[in-house]
């Protein structure tokens, strides 16, 4: 026997109703207004870069201004935490890296944010492999070279990145950890910094960008052993991938990538919406080649396959901050 429908649970369906409605609504009518792509880095970087070519394309197609606004701090939560919590309708959205969307979680004890619940994955705009280096004294130029020089000098070798927690310092750490080499890290404030070190001979080994790394490669003034992922770099061709030379862990088949998120709550609907202008731009043929020239892999992955991938890296990152003990708090 059916049950009366009541006062209460009427209303209570209309509420539902109307919220439904309001969702549709933002969805159809997206975008309404001027967007922002919130960069939780400093101007004139990769990241930056990357943003301002989709602001201008992506503006284009969407027939609103984008406008990019640039909060660097607190490793990237100042601008990570400014999309959160923004309201959920995609026109404040950000684009930023890896170590912000992934790994920040694990370094900090504390966010004034939850990584998996208050941000929407949104694209996997670009890859982005890093490049081991090492000082040219250094008698190797692979992988099982540098094992032999490691074994030689064990506890003897010092090895740099860009910053504590960050995928050069993780994936270093574990180098030094399965080839039991007990290296020793020196974290810098900055890439620029870490290469003029490594030039001069004050460490030995690190990873660093390809675009970053590549004038100094070029020269002769460092040596390229070989890069993550799992296919060789467009602008480092001949230097192939560690897993080409055996290491086959997922540290070394995985890379950073540039990614865009939105608020957690935003609409499904504005989210694929984002998702395909991005990879519509991705498509072009000189956004390619200026990704590409940075030493960037554009993927345009939307929003379910960008999911699986985070899915996939997230227990892995986890597991070697803990493994390292890197903390920022």
């Amino acid at each position: 026997m059916n049950k009366p429908t009541t006062r209460r649970a009427c209303l209570g369906m209309l509420g539902a109703g109307a919220l439904c409605l309001g969702v549709g609504a933002r969805a159809q009518t997206f975008p309404s207004k001027p967007i922002q792509f919130i960069v939780p880095y400093p101007a004139g970087g990769a990241t930056d870069n990357v943003a301002r070519m989709l602001a201008e394309k992506m503006g284009k197609k969407l027939g609103q201004t984008i406008i990019v606004d640039n909060k660097a701090g607190a490793s990237g939560i100042l601008g990570t935490d400014i999309v959160a919590k923004a309201p959920p309708d995609g026109h404040t959205v950000t684009v930023t890296l890896s170590t912000a969307l992934l790994i920040n979680q694990f370094l900090f004890k504390k966010l004034p944010y939850n990584a998996q619940k208050d941000i929407a994955l949104v694209s996997q705009i670009a890859v982005a492999p890093i490049v081991l280096l090492v000082h040219p004294s250094v008698p190797a130029n692979n992988v099982t070279e540098l094992k032999k020089y490691m074994a030689t000098n064990k506890g003897k070798l010092s090895y740099g990145s860009w910053g504590i927690g960050s995928t050069a310092h993780l994936t270093t750490a574990h180098l030094s950890q399965i080839e039991n080499a007990d290296m020793s890290h020196v974290p810098y404030k900055g890439e620029a910094p870490m290469l003029q070190d490594l030039i001069g001979g004050q460490i030995k080994l690190s990873f660093a960008s390809a675009l970053a790394a590549k004038p100094f490669v070029d020269a002769g003034k460092l040596k390229a052993i070989g890069v993550t992922g799992d296919k060789r770099m467009g602008v480092l061709p001949s230097v192939p991938t560690l897993a080409e030379q055996g290491l086959k862990d997922d540290v070394f088949r995985f890379t950073g990538w540039i990614a865009m998120a939105a608020p957690g709550a935003t609409p499904k609907a504005v989210v694929q919406r984002l998702a395909d202008e991005v990879k519509a731009a991705c498509a072009l043929p000189d956004v390619r080649e200026r990704i590409v020239a940075m030493g960037f892999d554009p993927v345009a992955r939307g929003p379910e396959e960008f999911a699986a991938v985070y899915k996939t890296e997230l227990p892995v990152w986890e597991r070697l901050v803990k493994q390292t003990g890197a903390t920022l708090d």
